[in-house]
């Protein structure tokens, strides 16, 4: 069709919606930048109407590129009139992809509602939205609990677990981005409640610590040892891990520790490690370290609070056993 033609073919054709509305219908966006409109979004299907319309597509911008915010008006009036020959796919109105007005409607119910609406499985789901873009996560949600227990259990799993749940397409990379979101998840929270011991004393809010401690020891596969260095208003200046071993012996040197709490400037320290067998009882190992530690943090005026050993469900004081 010769340009003066195609001209008066489309402004002849104009609708009753906007160019904006028109271009929304099919799945694009108009922006105006740099003296220009960008158009955005689905665009190949109609890249031929774009650029008789008078579009550059800029590739590295993903997007056409439109001198004249008038010439939107045409592209929009051809997408309102029957389709050309060669362009029957303009015709029928973009939809959304199938599942996603069920996202959107997960979505809106967690951002309207109390936290506590929503049961572990759909916050999973919720969750699996942004590991898994192109499927129903509902059915890896449950997988995933049924696997670990939890959603604790689930956040806290180690990739080579994740690695066992055939819920996940080994075509894709959903395993692999699903393990970054969850550890992701587990750090920023863990974060957070460390900085809330920073503002006030550690020791008074027991069981907000020992929430803290299961959420970040309980479901670990092998022994870990921290440190929780703490300042003259037990206020938590650092938790650290000191040391990881196998899943039933964490070798701690005493030195090391007395070392970084002078460098901390620390006056007292609370001692932490997990068992994953899940119980928590003192080994007389674990009695023979802490006397030591106890023994080198002394000789710099370093108190030893407690040391708490964190199994599942359970924690064991030594304070409170008498055992410090």
């Amino acid at each position: 069709m010769a340009a003066s033609r195609f001209w008066s073919h489309v402004l002849g054709h104009m609708g009753t919606l906007t160019p904006a509305d028109e271009l929304a219908k099919r799945g694009m966006t108009a922006t105006a930048k740099d003296g220009g409109v960008y158009v955005t979004g689905r665009t190949y299907p109609f890249h031929q109407v774009l650029r008789q319309a008078g579009g550059e597509w800029l590739a590295e911008e993903k997007a056409w590129r439109f001198a004249d915010p008038d010439q939107l008006a045409a592209v929009a009036a051809v997408l309102d009139t029957p389709a050309a020959s060669g362009l029957a796919e303009n015709q029928a109105p973009w939809r959304p992809k199938p599942g996603t007005e069920h996202r959107e409607r997960v979505r809106a119910t967690f951002m309207a509602a109390a936290p506590d609406v929503l049961g572990d499985e759909e916050l999973l789901e919720l969750l699996l939205f942004h590991a898994v873009p192109k499927r129903d996560t509902r059915p890896l949600a449950q997988a995933l609990l049924r696997s670990f227990g939890d959603l604790h259990g689930v956040l806290a799993a180690e990739p080579a677990r994740l690695a066992e749940v055939t819920a996940f397409d080994p075509a894709t990379t959903e395993r692999e981005l699903a393990a970054v979101l969850f550890r992701l998840v587990r750090t920023v929270g863990l974060r957070a409640q460390a900085e809330g011991f920073k503002s006030r004393p550690v020791i008074d809010s027991p069981e907000e610590l020992e929430r803290y401690l299961e959420t970040s020891l309980a479901q670990a596969g092998i022994e870990a040892f921290h440190a929780l260095f703490l300042d003259a208003g037990n206020r938590l200046i650092r938790d650290e891990c000191l040391a990881r071993g196998t899943v039933d012996h964490t070798p701690l040197y005493p030195r090391e520790l007395a070392r970084r709490a002078l460098e901390l400037g620390a006056v007292a320290v609370i001692l932490v490690h997990n068992h994953p067998s899940g119980d928590p009882t003192p080994s007389s190992a674990d009695i023979a370290t802490t006397r030591q530690v106890v023994d080198a943090l002394a000789a710099l005026n370093v108190t030893v609070y407690d040391h708490l050993i964190v199994g599942k469900g359970r924690i064991t004081s030594f304070r409170n056993q008498g055992l410090l």
